[in-house]
């Protein structure tokens, strides 16, 4: 079965990985009007209102199409989120015979359920929102939590970046894997260090913080390392690198135990405020990111950074739910 009746349509989130997408797969991509994603002011832009308010034109016709959409809901995310619900409305309205939302980067999924009194449970409601809109199918990789699938009442296909990371370690770095340890920087991810630390047949380790209140913020109060990593090297796996805090954290305690060298993988590399400093005065020797976010040269320029793509992963995902095939292997299903 061809992609005749294929069309990628690309937001403004991550324009050079939508092309490389569609390259991959032998087609051009949809065009459409949309916001410039190097102007946020509020004056008239392709794809902006004089108020700043979004403004999305299809290109060309998609009537009886199978449309995927591929738009990270990275910062500003929520531009990025109101920008893919009027992409999806706009095809909806357009007869588009599918629409499958392929989201590598998932906004607002830290706030998956409530940890305390008057809060939203913001994953949902954006589940929610992207429904209404009129999405049939949502692809999405390596989530802050695996729940939030059940957030969704349409399929919802949560790939997994630890075979991404395997693969590219073992070709690219082999010395890592003479006497690993995989860790996970919280208890929260150990899942996510479980499966990449079966690929590579090595002991797992997690570092547990603890935390006090001071004030109206949260304090470190100690910091334990469970697993042995004493004169061992240390792979850290994490979904997100935000800051950068959490990793550091981790990869001192680490060090402290008596790590030898320490490497970090992420699936999603946002890289806000001051997280590439953070990461120069860490004992990090690397941090292998993903291309999910749109990545500035100075982050893939930098000597600790390391970009694995995910264009030809997202492409065959793309190819098989189009040809109604298995991608069970490409699934975030534990071990």
């Amino acid at each position: 079965m061809d992609l005749e009746n294929v069309r990628i349509l690309a937001g403004s989130s991550n324009l050079p990985l939508a092309q490389a997408i569609a390259r991959e797969l032998g087609l051009p991509l949809c065009e459409a009007d949309l916001p410039d994603p190097e102007s946020r002011a509020p004056r008239l832009t392709p794809g902006r209102f004089p108020d700043g308010e979004i403004r999305v034109q299809i290109g060309q016709t998609v009537r009886g199409k199978d449309v995927f959409v591929i738009q990270s809901t990275s910062p500003p995310v929520n531009d990025h989120l109101m920008e893919l619900l009027l992409m999806v409305d706009a095809l909806h309205r357009a007869s588009a015979r599918t629409i499958c939302a392929v989201i590598p980067y998932f906004g607002y999924a830290r706030q998956d359920r409530k940890k305390t009194g008057r809060v939203p449970i913001s994953a949902r409601l954006v589940a929610n929102l992207l429904e209404a809109a009129g999405v049939h199918r949502v692809v999405t990789l390596e989530l802050h939590a695996g729940q939030i699938q059940g957030f969704f009442n349409v399929p919802l296909d949560h790939l997994r970046a630890d075979a991404l990371f395997h693969q590219y370690i073992s070709q690219h770095h082999p010395e890592w894997l003479d006497n690993l340890v995989v860790a996970s920087p919280d208890l929260g991810g150990l899942w996510r260090a479980r499966r990449l630390g079966k690929r590579f047949n090595c002991p797992l380790s997690v570092v547990v913080t603890y935390r006090g209140s001071q004030g109206e913020k949260e304090r470190v109060s100690d910091v334990q390392v469970i697993g042995e990593v004493k004169g061992r090297r240390v792979l850290l796996v994490d979904d997100i690198l935000a800051t950068g805090g959490t990793l550091v954290e981790a990869a001192e305690a680490l060090k402290e135990a008596g790590a030898t060298e320490i490497y970090a993988a992420c699936a999603h590399g946002l890289f806000v405020g001051q997280a590439l400093e953070n990461l120069k005065r860490s004992p990090l020797r690397k941090v292998l990111v993903t291309d999910s976010i749109h990545l500035g040269d100075e982050i893939r320029r930098h000597p600790l950074v390391e970009v694995v793509s995910i264009v030809p992963f997202l492409a065959d995902a793309i190819r098989r739910i189009y040809r109604n095939e298995s991608i069970t292997d490409l699934l975030a299903y534990g071990f």
